[in-house]
């Protein structure tokens, strides 16, 4: 696997700690439900993602022998995504099928465009455009990568990798 050669290098060259982010879902995105009749996640789309973040889970889980003074964070982003619209009210979000600005079918035909009117409450949005985040979500987003529990952030998360910091000096 490339991604796996390019740790190795990276760890060659003096890299110690390293946070991989997985792939959204993918198949939730204004874009993805644009194609349906009924404004639904495409289940197929996300179910092709999930063995990529699983083994992305055991490349990292191989990494803790082959290269034993490593750490690692492995972002669950679809899994984080699944709990922010899962709990899309206690987070504030009104709107959570369509983007703040775009063209076409829940604004996910068409990005936002120059000179497109985006709506006036996008942080009550969970999608920018088509396929992106509000900077709301990429706030959560961040949040969870930081404190986040097993369930969002593997083995550890960004908190405690930052908390295992030995300086030389």
């Amino acid at each position: 696997m490339r991604l796996t050669f390019c740790m190795q290098r990276l760890y060659n060259l003096g890299g110690r700690k390293f946070v991989l982010a997985g792939v959204g879902a993918l198949g939730c995105i204004p874009t993805m439900l644009a194609r349906t009749e009924n404004g639904k996640c495409l289940d197929g789309v996300n179910e092709a993602i999930s063995p990529f973040n699983a083994n992305m889970k055991q490349m990292i889980n191989n990494f803790k022998s082959t290269l034993p003074d490593a750490k690692f964070v492995f972002l669950d982003t679809q899994n984080m995504f699944r709990n922010i619209t899962a709990n899309s009210k206690t987070y504030g979000f009104n709107v959570t099928d369509r983007g703040c600005c775009g063209v076409g079918k829940l604004n996910g035909q068409v990005t936002c465009l120059p000179y497109e009117v985006p709506c006036t409450n996008r942080e009550e949005y969970i999608f920018w455009d088509a396929y992106h985040p509000t900077s709301a979500v990429n706030v959560l987003l961040g949040k969870m990568s930081f404190n986040g529990g097993p369930d969002l952030v593997y083995p550890i998360n960004i908190e405690q990798l930052v908390k295992n910091e030995v300086w030389p000096f």
